[in-house]
């Protein structure tokens, strides 16, 4: 799931729990906007935790330089 699909799922259960004033038998569709909206978050969530794998944490990474083989002669 895309960040626009989850976009899209937690704004269709914003309208659903919120906008929406129907009520329909055998449906509670205040419980299917919150749903929508709880899944929207998980595949959002998901996305930027997967997005953030891909992140380049220079700030967690480090090279050892061994301070041995640096030749200082070499211009």
């Amino acid at each position: 799931m895309g960040i626009g699909i989850s976009l899209i799922l937690i704004a269709a259960g914003a309208i659903l729990a919120y906008a929406v004033d129907y009520s329909a038998s055998g449906v509670d569709l205040n419980a299917v906007g919150v749903i929508l909206m709880v899944v929207g978050a998980i595949g959002l969530v998901f996305w930027l935790l997967f997005l953030a794998s891909f992140a380049p944490f220079t700030w967690r990474r480090h090279e050892d330089v061994d301070v041995d083989r640096v030749d200082h002669h070499h211009v």
